[in-house]
């Protein structure tokens, strides 16, 4: 028990564990969580011995969040499988309402609005008016689930980002319910849910199945994560943002390999990195490849929590819970770590990330050499008739853009938004270049999307919000926007020349994601960049030149203007934000948060328990997936007391490299006119204009499974173009057509698919729409190098084998070019995982390769959805068992496998 000041509350005392006191803080987290589970089943003494003891692992452990998160793009497809389960249960006869969240959920309207009018005081208005025209059909679907379903609450649109609004509002660090004190734990539906791991929550991201599952009362199977300590020495140099910072840790992290890993963070320049610093960093744990990156509780933690607003009482709890726990921080211990390494902070510097992936990491003074590597690669060499370096402002703009241009200049992600340091710095720099002149390039679209309406209320009461708004940096919404790929349409002049010249041209956005096809279907270059660098950038028009060295312009007497004269100090940004952050703030914007707008308001919902479906709609149709296991394996191989099957006589759909994105398995963006979806919905009667994106489409599983493997930019070694291709094998003369129209045909034969990846195969977002377009497509199985954590998972929830070669081969290294036919052996009657299997290649020259791939099901509750054909028909198994039906035995052999 602990006494508080909301009173005596029950505790499961990590401290009493023997051994637990130098375990890192996570792992403390999780012996708290497996002590307040333990049942003798599910969770056992053996599970809380494994994580005391190294030498136990690895070993499965079932972990239970206390609550879930979601996001509209994902919730919405969240609340059709549970709409679609409760329609299953009515059909058995059973009471709907029996599926039902046990643990409290929020979901956050944010991944919705685009950046389609900018630059106009009129711009937030015009956009929130278009996001309803676009998904007031949706919105409608959620107001029907926050009904239907208890615990679950909607934030509406217009309030800002998720994970921001988790950090200054939701999260209460401890949590205090029904007379228990425990630390508050996340499943959230978005891969940068980790945001909040800055503010000591543990919390990562899971796909869309799993978070479902987690709210009807399931746990996350998962392996005991090693814990890398990360050692935080020095201080940042002046200059230095935290945006350098996290892209330095992230590009040291990719190198380190992290991955299915959690990191946290120690040593004294824990103190001198503040919350605000903690959560970019946190946020970038995807990026990393880790599961969390981690932040012990200290006074920083406290201090945040009354800044922003939160009752001192329950600050209070906070720290008494803490201290009780050993969860606070003392910088003068060092935690039992799998391993270490240290960061020193005097040694980073300012940096973009670019221009594809994130870890991509670039000096600043590098930048236009990152441009030129770029155009080479693009074979589209710059032309320098002027060198531009000798070239105005005023004569740059008259010459128009040029290759490397920057065509989208976005403040934008909670990745930065959330950190005052780097927003008041962003509009001091556009302050001091408003007042020497200078303005941004017209070809470049700018836009400033906060994650939080506190933002704006502070860089208005700085004085500041004026000058980023006369530089083109007007707010254009509170939502995710730009970093999603929500930019919108590119500037007509721009539009043009990429379509008829070819011009190459960038984006510089402070978000955490910049991969192919991500941010614009027109933008070919993205780096990454903090929001000051982001309004520089605006400046110059162009990555072409050296902000360390060259002018960003001239003023008019016609003295250059450099970014040092326009960079402020770290005195300055923390004058204003003494004078212009205080939690009332806070406390007066979240004080409405729940209830929304009056397009909100307005909004008429359908009631009761059940949702009608309408066949003729574009945007919500009930999901397949209870049905697949019947559709895409053979009869009596997918059920909870069904055995393991061997796969033969496979064709290879897609042969894939390095770094496959679920952005490129599965496109967010917008739905292209002449894309296989895009024709579909035109054929449904829906506008050009009003095609919307595929992230606003996932409530559609026909229009997803269109647009699977389709994004512009994936490259397929089996066609000749890129997109959404692929050879036909089955036709006796193979052809190259559209990946959804060949797998209709090998559906139509009955012939299972495989899919060829290579390293970090489904790195990026969390979206499990990656992995139900693959099933969809009828993939059974994928083998890759390597797997990032959540799409492996995904993959599994969706009944799919994912397979990994051996260290040292791949498809290339073992001769596969893709046309090969493909049997997986070594599954066949098996009632648990076998390490590995047996794949046999016969090439069309009638000669074979033969090689062992390892199986990724990495615990025995993976095993048991994997056997249902899915978590899906796990959770209806589960929850709504047949009363004829034989009970799951599987569930118990978690630990079997190791």
């Amino acid at each position: 028990m602990l006494d508080t000041p909301e009173g005596t509350v029950a505790i499961h005392g990590v401290g009493a564990v023997p051994g637990a006191a130098d375990l890192p803080f996570s792992h403390k987290v999780m012996l708290e969580n497996l002590l307040h589970n333990e049942d003798g089943d599910v969770v056992t003494v053996g599970d809380i011995e494994a994580l005391l003891d190294p030498a136990r692992r690895p070993h499965a452990i079932a972990f239970h969040p206390t609550r879930a998160f979601l996001h509209d793009t994902n919730g919405v497809p969240v609340l059709t499988d549970l709409a679609a389960m409760r329609d299953a249960a009515a059909e058995r006869g059973l009471d709907p309402t029996l599926l039902n969240p046990v643990i409290p959920a929020q979901l956050t309207v944010d991944h919705s609005v685009s950046t389609d009018s900018f630059a106009r005081p009129d711009a937030p208005a015009l956009n929130v008016k278009r996001e309803y025209e676009r998904n007031a059909e949706r919105y409608r679907f959620l107001k029907w689930g926050q009904q239907a379903f208890s615990g679950l609450h909607v934030i509406p649109p217009g309030a800002g980002i998720m994970h921001q609004i988790n950090v200054e509002y939701l999260a209460d660090v401890v949590t205090v319910r029904n007379g228990h004190a425990f630390p508050d734990t996340v499943a959230g539906t978005d891969s940068h849910t980790t945001m909040v791991n800055g503010l000591s929550v543990l919390a990562w991201g899971v796909g869309g199945i799993e978070a479902e599952a987690a709210m009807l009362g399931q746990p996350i199977s998962m392996l005991i994560p090693a814990v890398v300590g990360v050692e935080l020495v020095g201080r940042l140099r002046p200059g230095v943002t935290a945006t350098d910072l996290v892209l330095t840790i992230t590009e040291q992290m990719r190198h380190l390999g992290v991955v299915g890993q959690i990191v946290e963070f120690f040593g004294p320049g824990v103190a001198a990195t503040s919350i605000a610093t903690r959560c970019t960093i946190a946020n970038m744990s995807p990026e990393f490849g880790s599961t969390a990156a981690m932040f012990p509780i200290d006074t920083l933690t406290l201090d945040y929590l009354r800044l922003t607003g939160r009752p001192e009482h329950h600050v209070q709890v906070v720290e008494a819970y803490a201290r009780e726990q050993g969860l606070w921080h003392d910088p003068d211990q060092r935690p039992r770590f799998d391993r270490t390494v240290t960061v020193d902070l005097d040694t980073i510097g300012p940096s973009l990330a670019g221009p594809r992936r994130p870890q991509d990491r670039v000096e600043l003074a590098e930048a236009p050499t990152s441009l030129r590597t770029a155009l080479s690669e693009l074979d589209a060499a710059t032309p320098s008739p002027t060198p531009l370096q000798d070239a105005d402002a005023a004569s740059r703009a008259a010459v128009g853009p040029r290759h490397g241009a920057v065509a989208i200049a976005a403040i934008t992600s909670c990745t930065n938004t959330s950190n005052p340091a780097v927003m008041i710095a962003a509009g001091l720099v556009a302050k001091k270049a408003v007042e020497r002149g200078l303005n941004r390039m017209p070809w470049v679209k700018t836009s400033l999307a906060p994650g939080s309406r506190v933002v704006t209320d502070y860089l208005e009461r700085a004085g500041l919000l004026s000058y980023l708004d006369k530089l083109g940096f007007g707010l254009v919404g509170y939502g995710c926007m730009t970093c999603i790929g929500n930019s919108g349409s590119l500037l007509p002049q721009v539009t043009r020349q990429v379509a008829d010249n070819g011009l190459v041209v960038a984006a510089v956005l402070s978000g955490n994601r910049n991969f192919d096809g991500r941010i614009n279907n027109e933008v070919a270059l993205n780096y990454l960049a903090s929001p000051p660098l982001v309004v520089a950038y605006a400046l110059t028009g162009t990555l072409e030149l050296d902000l360390t060295t060259q002018p960003l312009g001239t003023d008019p007497d016609g003295t250059p203007v450099f970014l040092a004269d326009l960079w402020p100090d770290e005195a300055e940004i923390d004058r204003v934000i003494a004078g212009a952050v205080e939690p009332a703030m806070y406390t007066q914007v979240y004080s409405t948060i729940f209830d929304g707008d009056d397009n909100w308001q307005d909004l008429a919902a359908p009631g009761g328990p059940r949702f009608t479906w309408d066949t003729e709609s574009t945007y919500l149709q009930r999901p397949p997936f209870l049905d697949l296991p019947d559709t895409v394996r053979p009869a009596g191989e997918a059920g909870p007391g069904a055995v393991l099957g061997d796969i033969t006589g496979g064709r290879v759909l897609a042969y894939l490299g390095d770094s496959v994105t679920t952005d490129h398995i599965c496109p967010a963006g917008r739905i292209p006119s002449d894309s296989a979806a895009g024709r579909y919905l035109l054929g449904k009667g829906v506008s050009r204009r009003d095609l919307n994106s595929y992230a606003s489409r996932r409530g559609n599983w026909q229009v997803m499974r269109l647009g699977g493997f389709a994004n512009l930019r994936l490259s397929n070694k089996l066609a000749d173009r890129p997109g959404g291709y692929t050879l036909d094998l089955n036709q006796a003369d193979p052809s190259i057509d559209e990946i959804h129209a060949v797998a209709d045909r090998y559906r139509d034969t009955a012939t299972p698919l495989v899919v060829l990846g290579g390293k970090e195969y489904g790195t990026g977002s969390s979206r499990d729409w990656a992995a139900k377009v693959t099933a969809l497509l009828g993939v059974r199985a994928v083998i890759a190098e390597s797997f990032e954590r959540i799409h492996r998972s995904n993959l599994v929830g969706m009944g799919v084998l994912p397979l990994q070669f051996t260290p040292g081969q791949s498809a290339t290294s073992l001769g596969l070019d893709g046309t090969e036919e493909i049997d997986i052996t070594g599954l066949r009657g098996r009632d648990t995982t076998p390490r590995t299997v047996q794949v046999t290649a016969r090439h069309t020259d009638g000669h074979t390769t033969t090689f062992t791939a390892l199986v990724r099901l990495d615990t025995g509750r993976e095993l048991a959805y994997y056997r249902c054909g899915g978590l899906l028909p796990y959770i209806l198994h589960d929850i709504l068992p047949d009363p004829e039906a034989e009970s799951d035995s599987a569930v118990t052999a978690t630990n079997e496998l190791h």
